[in-house]
């Protein structure tokens, strides 16, 4: 495990700060030890082994509520980070040749130890200004409609899909919605099935509604261990079922958006390891198992002949929501 770094307390982390006093005393001396000639590396490497303790007991233990504020967390590795340190290279694509090019939507061919693939992502910056002139990852109806084209165009390279899931909903502006928002998502799900190419589809942190499901539709969806994936935020249904944003870990809990509750649920393929504590306190691990992942996946679908592809693809989500097996398994 990477070594922690000290961080400021979070209000949407509150069930870490037992371990951030640890880290903050872990800091001060290891700061100490730099300036004083004292031996206290022993206090250092015990004080190293209560952090870990502590990372282990709290993060055995998180609720659905405490699990949606990590998949949350600042730091946590954002499409960004995955496109500069773990492709080899990236080449951006733009614009839906319809209205304009949506920042919150990242489109473009990559390379993974020689896999060529077209990516498709959503973008919610690093920085402030960033997040602002991406919507925090709320893509508006260009965005899925750029997605789709480049989608296409795979299809046509014969480029197998990769897309990586990070919003929390589309976004709910009225000028969205009179350029069709709910439209160019209803048309990539139903597009998505049709591709005649391998899909890979990855919650990364956040997978909210359709926002989510527009570049979701896939052979294989596998989910970060911490993210999570619902048909709404937990805010949203404490507010719309209560009116009161104190349930929202309550909602949270009743959502199921947890992965290993979806795993266990049979609505997602995988679920892909962090590290200890979460994937913002290593990234060179995260980045390593989230490679590790796509290339399995990639040479797994990739010896499953087309037809069959598309077939098993449509069959898996007709399977989601059955009842005692009451819905057909026939295409």
């Amino acid at each position: 495990m990477s070594k922690p770094k000290k961080t400021d307390a979070s209000p949407g982390m509150a069930f870490e700060r037992p371990v951030q006093v640890l880290e903050a005393k872990l800091a001060e001396l290891e700061e100490l030890d730099k300036t004083t000639h004292l031996d206290i590396s022993g206090e250092i490497e015990a004080l190293r082994n209560k952090v870990r303790a502590a990372i282990e007991e709290t993060y055995s233990e998180l609720s659905p509520w405490d699990q949606v504020n990590v998949a949350r967390h600042p730091d946590r590795p954002v499409t960004s980070d995955y496109v500069a340190h773990l492709f080899d290279d990236f080449m951006e694509l733009h614009g839906d040749k319809v209205f304009g090019d949506d920042a919150a939507i990242l489109t473009g061919f990559a390379t993974l130890q020689g896999r060529r693939f077209l990516f498709v992502g959503h973008r919610k910056g690093r920085t402030t200004k960033e997040r602002v002139e991406t919507n925090f990852g709320c893509a508006h109806p260009e965005g899925y409609r750029k997605a789709l084209r480049k989608m296409k165009l795979a299809e046509k390279l014969g480029l197998p899909i990769v897309t990586f899931i990070n919003t929390p909903g589309a976004y709910p502006g009225i000028a969205a919605e009179e350029r069709g928002q709910a439209a160019a998502i209803a048309e990539n799900i139903l597009q998505m099935f049709s591709l005649r190419t391998p899909i890979i589809a990855v919650v990364i942190g956040e997978g909210g509604s359709g926002g989510a499901l527009g570049i979701g539709v896939g052979d294989r969806v596998l989910m970060m261990q911490y993210a999570y994936y619902s048909v709404i935020s937990p805010e949203g249904c404490a507010a719309i079922l209560w009116k009161d944003g104190a349930r929202t870990p309550e909602a949270a809990e009743a959502l199921k958006l947890t992965a290993s509750t979806l795993s266990e649920l049979n609505l997602i393929d995988g679920v892909i390891a962090e590290p200890l504590g979460g994937a913002h306190r290593d990234r060179e691990l995260t980045l390593r198992n989230m490679g590790r992942a796509l290339m399995d996946h990639l040479d797994e679908l990739g010896a499953i002949p087309l037809d069959e592809l598309l077939v098993q693809r449509r069959e898996k989500f007709r399977r989601i929501g059955a009842i005692e097996g009451r819905f057909p398994t026939t295409v």
